[in-house]
């Protein structure tokens, strides 16, 4: 059955201020019970604090993150630290490795884009024999064309042994319909990230740039307003997005935001959870 978990990338300034197992705590009362490491260095400490987690609150640490060839705002590459996220993966009872940021460029030339895909199936086999599932995680530019054809399409293809993260927010942002690119790939997606799809109000800045005769500002003040939010608290249709999800197969869906936009992360948390309940979904915590 699925779980509605958290994405540990919008706890990590908690983690620093609170403590790792005292903040899972916190979100273990507003009622995840399953959690994504990302952007969360794997020190004996926090690792330890992860495994406590774990085993006293009963925290699922479903999937630890990794980047690709080098280490990155908290993450072992997966080139270069190999041996150790294996190590942590077993430590902390993961069964799932996931990758969310690509080098920069890499999709920029089909040739490149390509020689990408083979280097991720390699590792994903590499983790497969390891007893551990990896997973890629989209942004905006695996929805690039080549030839016609999508970026996170070639990767599907190339790669066989590369699971899906499907982020909602990105597909969104990507032009594409979230539910449709979830159906798309059922089977395939065991991963979804959940985060809203909100307009936010036009900045004081553009008002500024208007009055000052700068237009460039000012039209990119105007039409840059969309922002990452609870869920329940933006555009998308979660009525759809979930039972979608499920139904594709999904085993972890984790709510994500971005920017809080000076909200407490907690709050934003319970927000999310209060919303999802009230959609129905409460049997998935």
């Amino acid at each position: 059955m699925a779980r509605i978990g958290v994405q540990a990338m919008m706890l990590r300034w908690s983690f620093e201020q609170h403590g790792t197992f005292e903040t899972l705590r916190s979100v273990r009362e507003i009622g995840y019970r399953a959690l994504e490491v990302s952007q969360v260095p794997m020190t004996p400490e926090n690792v330890s604090d992860l495994v406590r987690a774990r085993d006293e609150l009963g925290i699922d640490i479903a999937s630890l993150s990794a980047t690709y060839d080098a280490p990155t705002a908290g993450n072992d590459a997966l080139l270069t630290d190999f041996d150790k996220i294996v190590a942590d993966a077993r430590t902390v009872g993961a069964t799932k490795v996931r990758m969310g940021m690509v080098p920069l460029g890499v999709f920029d030339e089909l040739d490149t884009t390509r020689r990408f895909c083979r280097g991720l199936e390699e590792v994903a086999k590499r983790l497969a024999d390891e007893g551990i599932d990896f997973y890629y995680h989209n942004h905006l530019s695996e929805f690039l064309r080549y030839d016609g054809r999508y970026v996170i399409d070639i990767l599907a293809d190339s790669s066989p042994h590369v699971g899906m993260e499907l982020d909602v927010h990105w597909l969104q942002r990507a032009g594409q319909d979230p539910q449709g690119t979830i159906e798309r790939f059922a089977g395939r997606v065991k991963l979804i990230h959940l985060k809203d799809y909100r307009i936010g109000r036009t900045p004081e800045a553009a008002f500024v740039a208007r009055d000052s005769g700068d237009r460039a500002t000012y039209l990119r003040e105007v039409f840059n307003t969309i922002e990452f939010a609870e869920v329940g608290e933006g555009n998308l249709d979660f009525g759809g997005i979930i039972p979608a999800s499920v139904a594709a197969g999904a085993e972890y869906l984790f709510v994500e935001q971005d920017d809080l936009y000076g909200r407490d992360v907690l709050d934003c948390l319970q927000t999310s959870h209060d919303n999802l309940v009230a959609l129905g979904h409460g049997d998935l915590f």
